[in-house]
């Protein structure tokens, strides 16, 4: 078992809600996934060790490969996939299916949170990370959604929270 104290989790919007939607070479794109990275190897500087990421498409990808790629400069770090159900990738476009496979395949753990799909299994993949963390990293727009959801969550069970507010403007 991971300790929660050296744990940090993750929450980010999926394509849709970005502005650039799939569009990762966008300015405001690569500013947020350079922030993730500062916001990651910081945690790092502040002793957390495991990361827990949702494998969401969008923000989520952006985190673990961020993550992953930390991993290859500090070899005591792991990172643990938590999926909120089988089916999750199943209707993603092949290329985004490859990526996720890919990435599940490079962490040191896969949770899976919930045996079938279920209305309810993204929030209980939300719970199960920030109860497994002491810092939850945000890319956040203000908008209701699950990214909220899980802030709140956060909130409600004293989670400390490192803000990424979204950038809408170009660079």
């Amino acid at each position: 078992m991971r300790s929660r104290q050296i744990s940090c989790c993750f929450t980010g919007h999926r394509p849709g809600k970005l502005p650039w939607h799939y569009n990762e070479t966008d300015s405001r794109c690569l500013s947020l996934k350079r922030r993730i990275a500062g916001a990651a190897e910081a945690a790092y500087e502040e002793g957390y060790r495991h990361f827990l990421c949702g494998m969401a498409l969008g923000c989520d990808l952006y985190f673990c490969e961020t993550v992953l790629a930390l991993r290859e400069k500090h070899s005591d770090i792991t990172v643990e996939a938590a999926i909120p159900c089988p089916s999750q990738a199943n209707a993603w476009a092949v290329d985004q299916r490859e990526r996720y496979r890919r990435l599940v395949d490079a962490c040191d753990f896969e949770t899976l949170v919930s045996t079938k799909y279920t209305p309810y299994c993204m929030q209980r993949r939300d719970r199960y990370m920030v109860d497994h963390a002491s810092l939850l990293i945000a890319a956040f727009d203000g908008t209701p959604g699950g990214t909220q959801y899980t802030m709140q969550y956060a909130m409600s069970r004293r989670v400390s929270i490192v803000d990424l507010p979204l950038i809408m403007k170009e660079l």
